[in-house]
């Protein structure tokens, strides 16, 4: 699915009023949506590693998706509350990562590699 129709459709499904005032709370929702939801997928990937040797199940796999799902929702609202299309934002990543790729600078850490 591309990034921007899956942008537009998902926020018919978001309840709260569309803002770019950090202070709102459907803001603060959102944000707060994005980590909860992220640590439910790690959560996840946690308990593989720690009762089942890191062996991951198809239905592991499964639960794993609706929570990058929901993640994915996130981002998408946040985003969209910021007039940034998640396009642009999948693009940019894409060209932040060939950058330092290109630069052997792929691993590491700190955003100004």
């Amino acid at each position: 699915m591309d990034f921007d129709k899956y942008q537009l459709r998902a926020a018919k499904y978001d309840l709260s009023e569309k803002t770019s005032d950090l202070k709102a709370v459907g803001f603060i929702e959102k944000v707060l949506g994005l980590t909860g939801e992220a640590g439910e997928a790690a959560d996840k990937i946690k308990k593989i590693l720690r009762d089942k040797d890191g062996v991951v199940s198809e239905e592991d796999k499964e639960l794993i998706a609706k929570e990058l799902g929901d993640t994915l929702w996130y981002i998408a609202a946040i985003s969209r509350y910021l007039d940034l299309p998640l396009s642009e934002i999948a693009e940019g990543n894409i060209a932040k990562l060939e950058n330092r790729f290109q630069r052997n600078k792929i691993h590491g850490e700190g955003d100004k590699r």
